[in-house]
């Protein structure tokens, strides 16, 4: 089995770049809020709906897929801009090879303590459902593609388990929060991985979002797992070195280093030969006993958490409010 390598596009502008992937033949993932009308008049920006004419660009590529745009989003707007509906419209809207689900990105910079990890672990979940039902209802739900989310390898069996009922086998499940993680260590990369291929349905497959090409060479003996990987790093190394030489980034410049990119993360692919080692499951460290009221805290966030995966509630609806009340009913009866 080989690993696919994608291709992320800025844009599907007519021009250098997109013409380029067309004549390489790459296949390409486009963003959400690559295809995102924006109203800045007031001083911030204001979802507007979808702009679709440059989807029509897209037909002379050899595939496409569609990223809900995760990490970009929380960073830039702190949430997400448009509702499951407003996604699922876009994902109905072309045939994209395949469609990511909505998630919540569990990188530091985003989330900043293990509470808020669990939580948009949990609603990552409940986006999951809610994108599938809503894709099963426009027809389209054979193309969805599900994504995980989390901070320890054990995270990702939690949300994948939150999930089970989506599942089909054969299916590619998205990995998100790779691109930011290091390669090593209890919670890098690899040991993500080794804990999905060992404890994950032996039916389904893997598509890594940002994965750096560092890793490549470690993943030859995962093909059996990971059918995909995408990147726009190139888009970066080509703005730095405009800036550093001191002219405007074109399109043709970009090009050009899409081209030698791809180029380098494929023999990085095809020439590995690091052996992949499993890495053993370390024992999470039991939280801290505290005291009576800590407990209650805690079992009230992990007791509203199972609602919102199960759809009995929407994460809108919880306020630190709402779960200091709850905490104190458990609080009560203890």
């Amino acid at each position: 089995m080989n690993i696919e390598i994608i291709v992320g596009l800025p844009h599907l502008n007519h021009g250098p770049l997109l013409q380029r992937a067309i004549e390489m033949r790459y296949p390409v993932l486009i963003s959400a809020n690559a295809l995102s009308r924006w109203d800045r008049r007031e001083g911030y920006a204001r979802w507007m709906g979808w702009n679709l004419r440059s989807l029509a660009n897209a037909s002379r590529l050899v595939s496409i897929d569609l990223d809900s745009a995760g990490f970009v989003v929380a960073q830039r707007y702190r949430g997400l801009p448009w509702t499951a509906d407003d996604y699922i419209e876009l994902a109905a809207s072309y045939p994209f090879r395949r469609f990511a689900s909505l998630d919540l990105c569990t990188e530091a910079e985003i989330a900043r303590d293990r509470d808020e990890v669990l939580d948009r672990i949990s609603r990552t979940v409940a986006l999951n459902h809610a994108c599938h039902a809503r894709a099963a209802d426009r027809g389209i739900d054979t193309r969805f593609m599900p994504v995980i989310q989390g901070r320890h390898p054990d995270d990702y069996l939690r949300c994948l388990d939150g999930i089970a009922g989506i599942l089909r086998p054969d299916m590619v499940v998205g990995i998100g929060s790779m691109c930011r993680r290091a390669l090593s260590g209890p919670d890098g990369l690899l040991a993500v991985l080794s804990r999905l291929d060992r404890g994950a349905d032996p039916a389904l497959r893997f598509h890594l979002f940002g994965v750096k090409g560092t890793a490549l060479r470690y993943l030859r003996p995962l093909a059996h797992r990971v059918t995909s990987l995408d990147s726009c790093a190139y888009s970066l190394v080509a703005r730095i070195e405009a800036w550093r030489e001191g002219f405007s980034k074109t399109d043709e410049f970009v090009a050009g280093h899409m081209e030698r990119w791809q180029r380098r993360q494929q023999a990085r692919l095809d020439g590995g030969d690091a052996a992949f080692q499993h890495h053993l499951p370390l024992a999470q460290r039991p939280p801290s006993a505290g005291n009576a009221w800590d407990r209650a805290l805690d079992l009230a966030r992990a007791q509203i958490r199972t609602l919102i995966e199960q759809g009995e509630i929407a994460h809108e609806q919880i306020t630190e409010g709402w779960i200091a009340q709850w905490a104190a009913e458990i609080y009560s009866a203890t």
